[in-house]
């Protein structure tokens, strides 16, 4: 029975593929619970921050900082592309990815360029495929994001903003949603008052917000604006992590559940073949014994 010891050595393939996938599920559950616990730890202190720099940017109006400026002539544009160390955790990186390649297609095609921040793996390897121009990139962050290890490839694109080689950089990641749903995000990171600080602003105009500044207002602006992106950027990589792990509990899931499938399946061809065989025997074993008699 050649066929029937083919057919038992894919069931035991499959097998061994099942106990890994179910292993693998079963530890990305464990991780994913610990990610979104750092995830949910980290949005206290980036509202907080983002309450406070909106207050700033109304307070002192006689200085203007250049993480808000607008109206940059360089037309390029700055990309922080945060994606995994890691595969096997279904199209998440390849959506994000996705959204990312068609933002800087609608650049090109309005005649600008683009430039970009590698975070994970997956997404430098990617970058450097299609042949993007990638100033910096920092991978194998682990389990949990190190935010010393975030600042060095995040400030050398927050310098080009700041020097004027970038006009508009972009935040790209992936947004926890639900554990069945992680969304992509494309989302503008400079200038500052073009996006998420213009709802904020908007809500404490009513007030006459001022502070008194020590040692002086640049120097406090500048470093409590330099805060609140890295704040953001970690929110990000938090975010991205614990869709990560979401994702890949899903994806293991679902191969643990398609190698019982098909084990199944196999099992039952099995059986048949077998059965098949055993009445092949049979049969020629009473046809034998009809012709001795006869």
């Amino acid at each position: 029975m050649a066929v029937g010891k083919e057919i038992r050595g894919k069931i035991k393939s499959f097998e061994n593929t099942k106990k890994i996938t179910k292993a693998m599920e079963m530890v990305s559950a464990s991780k994913m619970r610990k990610a979104q616990e750092r995830m949910r730890a980290a949005r206290p202190y980036a509202d907080k921050i983002r309450n406070i720099t909106a207050n700033l940017s109304l307070a002192n109006p006689e200085y203007k900082s250049a993480y808000l400026r607008t109206g940059g002539t360089s037309k390029v544009s700055g990309f922080i592309v945060v994606t995994t160390d890691k595969g096997l955790c279904g199209g998440l990186n390849t959506n994000v990815l996705r959204a990312v390649t068609n933002k800087m297609r609608d650049l090109q095609t309005a005649g600008g360029s683009a430039q970009a921040v590698a975070i994970g793996n997956k997404g430098f390897g990617f970058l450097n495929r299609i042949g993007a121009k990638v100033i910096s990139h920092v991978t194998q962050l682990g389990d949990a994001p190190q935010l010393d290890k975030l600042i060095g490839p995040v400030k050398v694109m927050l310098d080009a903003f700041v020097e004027g080689k970038v006009d508009a950089v972009y935040l790209c990641y992936t947004k926890f949603i639900n554990t069945m749903k992680q969304e992509p995000m494309v989302e503008q990171l400079l200038p500052l008052a073009a996006d998420r600080l213009q709802q904020t602003a908007a809500e404490k105009a009513q007030y006459g917000w001022d502070y008194i500044y020590e040692p002086d207002a640049a120097t406090v602006i500048e470093d409590l604006l330099t805060r609140y992106i890295e704040a953001l950027v970690y929110q990000a990589v938090a975010e991205n992590m614990a869709s990560e792990q979401s994702a890949r509990m899903v994806a293991m899931k679902a191969a643990t559940d398609n190698a019982g499938n098909l084990i199944a399946e196999l099992k039952l061809v099995y059986n048949k073949t077998r059965q098949a065989a055993i009445t092949k025997e049979l049969s020629e074993i009473v046809s034998g014994a009809a012709a001795i008699s006869g």
